[in-house]
């Protein structure tokens, strides 16, 4: 079976599922696990590197808001590619080529290769699109053995922080404009011990003000700007560093977003042990593999 892998968690589950030999091709995103980094990618980005957030955003905005995507796909690559199966999403479009537009190519394309689009909103989603993944790659045993496996890890994570004390956590998925975490995060602090303080599960991130935020009286700011890695993150967190201060949390962390927290893919299990680890590290080990950023006071970990 030859799989084209539209959106970079995709990519990460499909490897995961044992299924990296089938893939092949990927997105301009798909930086893990390294053997994705081999493949022939079939995307890229339309806006200019370089932007500051508030540009970012501004861009973004600006395309999505004209019915644009902000990718490109290479639609003669994928054609002389000639997949059996095309895996790709819709519930963000910022994070993938367009649906339709993958749709309306592959209607084009012999044989009609099958597309499946992976759309969760929760973190029980994640895992069950793993299964569905595996189905039509004709492997479901494979999914459903990754799912439970995945399952009783953020299951352990649960149990050792249900007894103790739940701290406040805000989550911010960008700083300029401030965005609160949704979808599948608020359920991940859940697990881990806390208590999201504005986001909610299963609905998408959304806006906050500075004063939303710091009338929420978080007592942790997670700084998880979408897609950035844990060096990127606290570089963006330094450079609002007042605004972050005004929110009078007793501890602020920049994390590897995009390696465990905005790709839904099996590295959620791997967040979901890093929040147990900053919220209560006596009773959750770090996970291996993962950086982090200490902003407040002012040092590193990892």
């Amino acid at each position: 079976m030859r799989i084209a892998s539209l959106v970079p968690s995709a990519t990460e589950a499909l490897f995961a599922l044992g299924l990296g030999d089938s893939v092949a091709a990927v997105t301009h995103e798909c930086d893990w696990p390294e053997a994705a980094r081999e493949r022939p990618t079939l995307t890229r980005s339309v806006i200019e590197p370089g932007l500051r957030p508030d540009q970012i955003d501004a861009a973004v905005r600006k395309l999505t808001g004209a019915g644009s995507a902000i990718y490109e796909l290479d639609a003669e690559a994928l054609r002389r590619l000639r997949p059996d199966l095309i895996v790709t999403q819709a519930v963000c479009a910022v994070c993938a080529v367009s649906y339709d537009e993958v749709c309306g190519v592959a209607a084009g394309l012999p044989g009609t290769p099958d597309v499946v689009s992976l759309d969760p909103t929760t973190l029980d989603d994640v895992l069950a699109d793993l299964v569905r993944l595996a189905e039509a790659s004709g492997s479901r045993k494979r999914g459903v053995e990754l799912e439970r496996r995945l399952a009783e890890r953020i299951e352990r994570v649960r149990a050792a922080t249900a007894p103790l004390v739940r701290p406040g956590v805000v989550a911010l998925e960008w700083l300029d404009p401030p965005y609160v975490g949704g979808h599948w995060v608020p359920e991940m602090i859940a697990a881990a011990g806390g208590t999201d303080a504005l986001g909610r599960a299963g609905e998408r991130s959304r806006i906050a003000s500075w004063d939303e935020l710091r009338a929420a009286a978080a007592e942790v700011a997670v700084v998880m700007p979408c897609g950035l890695y844990a060096d990127e993150a606290a570089q963006q967190a330094r450079a609002y560093a007042g605004e972050l201060g005004s929110l009078g949390a007793c501890r602020a962390v920049a994390v590897d977003a995009a390696s465990s927290f905005s790709r839904p893919g099996p590295r959620l299990a791997d967040g979901v042990e890093l929040l147990g680890h900053l919220l209560h590290p006596d009773a959750v080990p770090a996970p291996p593999g993962l950086e982090w950023r200490e902003l407040a006071p002012e040092r590193s970990a990892a």
